[in-house]
């Protein structure tokens, strides 16, 4: 690619006439003339008169110009639907209308021009089961399995999930089963954005745990996030809002039904290239009674071995000040399994 513009540049020197078209001059003041394709990650895709498609370095360019509207997209988010105008080294300008005044911006905070268009939003989740059983000294069966779905689009996002496990030993001595873990949870959550970074949302929940005595527990919240890092490599989200929760249990004739405050977090990062780590945090103190609260937080490692299966390590701790009789106010649940994402 460097002996080809080496080339074109010499064949510009040669032949100094200017044809029509769109420009791009060199900070070594030389011009070529073609038609501006794309430029996406700092390169142009300029389609020369002379030498063909080739692609260049913005770095190394002073200047552009084109004879039709072409789609320029700004770091800070504007976008542009204009002519550009040569101007002086390091910088463009736009031609000026009804609409828009004439102005110069800097070659560096150009994103893109012409961007391919974005694929149409589509759902993306992940599946994980586990399964164990033991036959020996000690007789036990247990089934864990997670689900989670997601739809992102630039307006909002949707984000489904569900855990279950259920998990039985036998008594060596009357041989009978008794259940250990029986208990399940689904999450539904819509997110619309009023900025890039600025969300109002809306979220339920819903619990059962025979165990802990839970016949159920249900949340209803309502707020407002910000979405401090969104990016293949690291997001970071953080929300405050109101809930409505409702907690009934098997051992006992009256329900709870409270309003809470309904803060949280959501966390994720990728540690290496196939590794990442996924956190998030919900925490309802009662607005009648802070020390009344509950709170949930999810902590996972999972280790991708092909483009769409892994492996995964899932805890769940959950702290509810106020449990049911006779039980702990804090109870943690681990999942391992096995993975497959779409």
């Amino acid at each position: 690619m460097r002996y080809k513009i080496m080339f074109l540049l010499v064949v510009m020197t040669i032949f100094s006439q200017t044809g029509l078209g769109d420009e791009v001059k060199f900070l070594n003041g030389n011009v070529i003339t073609g038609k501006v394709v794309s430029l996406t990650d700092g390169k142009l895709t300029f389609n020369s008169d002379i030498a063909g498609k080739i692609t260049i370095d913005l770095a190394i360019i002073q200047t552009i110009s084109t004879e039709e509207l072409v789609v320029v997209n700004l770091k800070d988010g504007t976008a542009l639907n204009q002519k550009l105008i040569s101007a002086q080294s390091g910088r463009f300008a736009i031609e000026g209308n009804a609409s828009i005044r004439s102005q110069e911006f800097s070659l560096a905070d150009i994103s893109s021009i012409n961007p391919p268009a974005k694929p149409a939003p589509r759902w993306t989740g992940d599946l994980s089961l586990g399964i164990t059983s033991t036959h020996g000294n000690t007789r036990s069966e247990s089934i864990t399995g997670s689900a989670n779905a997601k739809k992102r689009t630039e307006k909002d996002r949707t984000t489904l999930s569900a855990d279950y496990a259920k998990s039985k030993k036998t008594d060596d001595v009357t041989g009978q089963d008794e259940t250990v873990e029986d208990w399940w949870r689904a999450r539904g959550k819509y997110d619309y954005f009023f900025s890039k970074k600025m969300y109002g949302y809306i979220d339920t929940r819903y619990e059962k745990d025979a165990v802990a005595e839970l016949d159920r527990r249900v949340t209803v919240g309502i707020g407002g996030g910000y979405q401090w890092i969104e990016s293949d490599e690291m997001n970071f989200s953080s929300e405050i809002g109101l809930a409505s929760l409702y907690e009934k249990y098997d051992n006992q004739t009256d329900s709870n039904s409270e309003i809470s405050l309904q803060l949280g977090y959501h966390f994720d990062k990728k540690l290496a290239e196939n590794i990442t780590f996924i956190n998030d945090l919900t925490y309802y103190p009662a607005l009648q009674k802070f020390s009344d609260y509950y709170l949930t937080t999810t902590g996972e490692i999972r280790a991708n071995f092909t483009k769409t299966f892994f492996t995964n390590f899932k805890t769940i701790l959950n702290y509810d000040a106020t449990p049911a009789q006779g039980r702990h106010k804090t109870d943690i649940k681990y999942f391992l399994g096995l993975g497959y994402t779409f």
